[in-house]
């Protein structure tokens, strides 16, 4: 039903990415992402679970509105009501996708569904037609299908492939197989399932072991032609399938793997940090691809090697994945059309008034920083254009604090347009200016983790602060970044608070787990 060496990326990023604690981000952060999807070569952006609430119906929509090629698929439970839902979300793309799902396992059947077998396939069935009846583009998984009987597994794909599922997935949605196992479950089920030729087969994997990665590549080479993965391996629990380590896998060894995708390698980094950005999920340093030592070089005998010839200590080049070894610096003197230039190279496709948002930064930074890296423009991006609609907005700052004073800190926000100010102690000066946001904005939320680190190098570089929020019982996840580290901690927690009051404005009504 399609070329045996294509591998189709189906990029989960938007729905099960953002169940990650505290990743949610509001309809404008998702249309960015979804936009960089589509530029990054993504087949299929599953955009959300719109029967989740109205502002994951709305998001979904609105990506199926505005995205011109990429397939969008809405995540729906195998019902009547999320199917109708998913489709009214979705239909406006130019290839929309329903994708509904079900459990197979034994386990989940008793103790989840409390349903029998016969009920599940039934279901499944009734289902997948009446989603066939709206669109041919139709995606059946079968939950915790690694825990499944196998001869079940088979024969519920091939009712829904009769009934019209034109992809079934295979997902692990524990994390509990092992790559050896789970290609022999893949090869089983193409082998035994008598009319798979009509379908293409996909995989979903968890990383709960550390084996999503490795599960996926197996079933690749097992016959699998779908891949589910996230931007960073985002995803619940410890994550699912990172599309970037699968891509580069492929990509870096065509002698073993022999599968090819539509994926612009170059933007893969690019995409990277737009997602960390918006999530305020952070990268580890010593991440795959894409993380800040991928391609660094410290032992003086791989110096010594990358510099007679690169091949002896990198298996590829950072270029390929879009890390940029431009020299080029801006500073003060810069003008707009040379950051926008920069902007565009760097991956971003902003518009004129976001590139003047972007500026107006810029000067300020210019004036407090000699040199301004890529990692820097990338803040004030985030600062100027991807920050979540704010509720409260910090004016100004000023801390007193030393060896030999308590610290105070004095504080104007501006909270729904009105100017707010005060001034509290604290047991340090970052404290102090938490406990005066805290009672100006008249919340109580809870600091899970606070994180800093240097953007980039020197004295000057800016600070990036990082906060998990917590309030009756949501989390959120804050991010901000300045040469001064304790405005920079302000603006990370005010950006918390205000996804807080998105979060709670649009409460999800169930999470869906695949």
């Amino acid at each position: 039903m399609n070329d045996q060496k294509h591998i189709i990326i189906f990029d989960t990023t938007l729905r099960d990415g953002e169940q990650s604690p505290g990743a949610s981000m509001n309809q404008a952060e998702k249309l960015r992402i979804a936009t960089q999807l589509e530029l990054l070569g993504v087949d299929v952006i599953e955009a959300g679970f719109p029967a989740a609430s109205d502002g994951d119906f709305k998001a979904v929509k609105k990506i199926a509105e505005n995205l011109k090629k990429a397939q969008v698929a809405a995540l729906c439970r195998a019902n009547e009501a999320d199917i109708r839902r998913g489709w009214d979300a979705v239909k406006d793309a130019v290839n929309p996708r329903i994708h509904t799902f079900i459990a197979t396992s034994e386990l989940h059947m008793k103790y989840k569904l409390q349903m029998e077998p016969a009920d599940v396939l039934n279901q499944a069935v009734a289902s997948v037609k009446l989603a066939a009846s709206f669109t041919s583009n139709v995606e059946f998984s079968a939950e915790d299908g690694s825990r499944s009987d196998p001869d079940f597994l088979c024969t519920v794909f091939e009712s829904v492939i009769d009934a019209g599922a034109t992809t079934i997935n295979l997902p692990d949605t524990v994390g509990y197989a092992v790559p050896e196992e789970f290609g022999k479950l893949v090869a089983y089920v193409i082998e035994n399932t008598a009319n798979i030729d009509q379908a293409v087969l996909s995989v979903h994997c968890h990383n709960d072991l550390g084996l999503a990665t490795a599960n996926t590549l197996a079933a690749i080479q097992n016959g699998a032609r779908q891949v589910e993965v996230t931007i960073n391996g985002l995803g619940e629990r410890a994550g699912n399938t990172s599309m970037e380590e699968v891509v580069m896998s492929l990509k870096t060894r065509p002698n073993f793997f022999t599968h090819t995708t539509n994926i612009d390698t170059t933007r893969i980094y690019p995409t990277s940090r737009l997602v960390s950005m918006i999530t305020g999920i952070l990268i580890q340093p010593n991440r795959a691809i894409v993380g800040a030592n991928a391609f660094a070089h410290e032992a003086g005998i791989h110096q010594d090697g990358v510099l007679k010839n690169p091949m002896t200590y990198e298996i590829m080049k950072p270029e390929t994945v879009g890390i940029s070894k431009n020299n080029l610096v801006l500073g003060k003197h810069s003008g707009r059309h040379a950051l926008a230039a920069h902007v565009r190279s760097m991956g971003y496709d902003l518009s004129d008034e976001e590139i003047n948002l972007v500026f107006q930064k810029f000067k300020n930074l210019a004036d407090r920083k000699k040199q301004i890296l890529d990692e820097d423009i990338e803040a004030l991006i985030n600062e100027g254009v991807l920050r979540t609609s704010e509720v409260f907005s910090l004016e100004y700052i000023h801390v007193l604090s030393g060896s030999t004073v308590f610290p105070t800190a004095s504080v104007q926000l501006k909270i729904h347009g009105r100017l707010v100010q005060g001034a509290l102690e604290g047991t340090g000066p970052i404290d102090a200016v938490y406990n005066i946001i805290s009672k100006l904005t008249h919340t109580k939320s809870e600091l899970l983790r606070f994180t800093i680190s240097a953007l980039t190098e020197g004295t000057d570089a800016q600070g990036e602060v990082t906060v998990r929020l917590k309030e009756d019982g949501v989390v959120a996840l804050g991010k901000g970044a300045d040469p001064d580290i304790i405005t920079a901690s302000a603006l990370a927690y005010l950006n918390g608070l205000n996804r807080l009051e998105y979060l709670k404005a649009n409460p999800p009504k169930e999470e869906a787990v695949l």
